[in-house]
């Protein structure tokens, strides 16, 4: 596999990660406390990286909006 498609296959398999703050700032009435609530409770796929919730867009939008 040359460079490029090397790139270009990084590029898109990498997933935009967020953090509690950035995900409550996406979506209008979402706050901090109800997105790590989210998180706790296993309503909402995240993992941690030290003392930090990291949660996938896509995630955040299925759990918030029930869709795929």
């Amino acid at each position: 596999m040359n460079s490029t498609n090397y790139n270009e296959t990084c590029e898109k398999s990498q997933k935009k990660l967020m953090t509690i703050k950035e995900a409550a700032d996406l979506i209008d009435g979402l706050t901090e406390y109800r997105v790590r609530q989210m998180c706790k409770s296993g309503q909402l796929r995240c993992f941690k990286a030290g003392r930090k919730y990291l949660i996938n867009a896509d995630a955040l939008y299925q759990a918030v909006f029930n869709c795929d």
